[in-house]
């Protein structure tokens, strides 16, 4: 009984925060940074303001928590494809770049979310810290798969120079993502993953496009 009521008021505080972070994510995506006031926040979430410093020391704390929880929520978007069963490494590196410049992943909302947050990355400190983290993550993935795709065709490289074209095989995506979010009825359907996809090949010397 005792352990059954506990878990019931756990559950319950995941949830609470999880919509405050939810709706400061509505606000910023509708209204910018500005928008997302603790009074703005506590209405949108249908709670009293003083309920926010329940759950977060400062109002910094919480748009923190929803800035990481957008990232995270992109990268699984971008990943998720990969769970699917595969035919080799070189497959499932074609299957991120394909993810990373289509639909649910190039979004206008999620680019209105990333702008909103960014501008808050060089003067905040744990702002900075949590973009640092959640462009690592993706970024390491990427590696991986990439490190994955060479060994695959017998070509292995170095650590050193699988971060160098990860980096660079990221900022290629970074640009595409940008392009389909902010201009989604420029491009046909399929363009920027073919574009991705050839640009990446070039950049590893990797026949991405056949897979």
């Amino acid at each position: 009984m005792v352990d059954s009521r506990k878990s019931f008021k756990r559950e319950s505080s995941d949830q609470r925060q999880n919509d405050l972070i939810e709706a400061t994510l509505s606000l910023i995506a509708s209204s910018g940074p500005e928008g997302a006031t603790v009074r703005n926040i506590a209405m949108e979430a249908g709670v009293t303001p003083g309920l926010i410093r329940h759950y977060f020391n400062t109002k910094e704390d919480l748009i923190g928590a929803a800035y990481e929880r957008h990232m995270t929520t992109m990268r699984y978007a971008a990943y998720s494809p990969l769970e699917q069963e595969l035919p080799g490494a070189v497959a499932r590196l074609a299957t991120l770049v394909r993810a990373s410049v289509s639909p649910p992943v190039t979004d206008p909302r999620a680019m209105a979310l990333w702008a909103g947050f960014i501008q808050s990355v060089q003067r905040d400190a744990a702002m900075r810290v949590i973009h640092e983290r959640t462009y690592r993550q993706f970024r390491d993935q990427l590696q991986v798969l990439i490190g994955d795709a060479f060994l695959e065709l017998g070509r292995p490289k170095s650590k050193a120079t699988l971060r160098k074209y990860a980096i660079a095989c990221n900022a290629v995506l970074d640009g595409l993502w940008l392009e389909g979010s902010a201009l989604p009825d420029s491009f046909k359907a399929g363009e920027l993953p073919a574009i991705g996809l050839s640009s990446i090949g070039a950049i590893l010397g990797i026949k991405l496009e056949e897979t």
